[in-house]
């Protein structure tokens, strides 16, 4: 069966929250723990897993990144690796997912409401002026 003809759960935030938390329980005092003073690794962390992304659209075809089996799911697991390390450092800073949903869904209105062609030519227009 393809991967896409599974049924895969649709995870909420909160529980790829509470997975991540699960995963940094089941490594205490092995690992650093998520607080404000490792936020900063994290950050770091995460930066170089999308490094990895890069490197792997870099180096692929787009077929190859669209169809091949393998290096989709490279591609794949890289991105999740990315989100991993994105929460840890939320919860590093004490970011809940209420905090993060709540967020994200006033800036996505926020961005459903802006003229961007407006803001480009505004944008545009300060460029020349200098």
């Amino acid at each position: 069966m393809d991967l896409e003809e599974r049924q895969l759960p649709d995870l909420k935030f909160s529980e790829i929250m509470a997975m991540q938390k699960q995963l940094q329980d089941k490594h205490e005092g092995k690992w650093t723990p998520l607080t404000p003073e490792y936020g900063r690794s994290c950050l770091l962390w995460m930066v170089e897993e999308l490094g990895e992304v890069v490197s792997i659209i870099k180096k692929n075809d787009i077929e190859l990144i669209m169809h091949d089996g393998k290096i989709r799911s490279e591609l794949t697991e890289e991105f999740v690796d990315i989100l991993m390390f994105m929460n840890d450092a939320l919860i590093c800073y004490g970011i809940t997912a209420n905090d993060f949903c709540d967020a994200y869904t006033k800036k996505h209105a926020k961005n459903m409401s802006r003229d961007y062609d407006k803001t480009n030519a505004e944008f545009s227009e300060q460029l020349r002026s200098k």
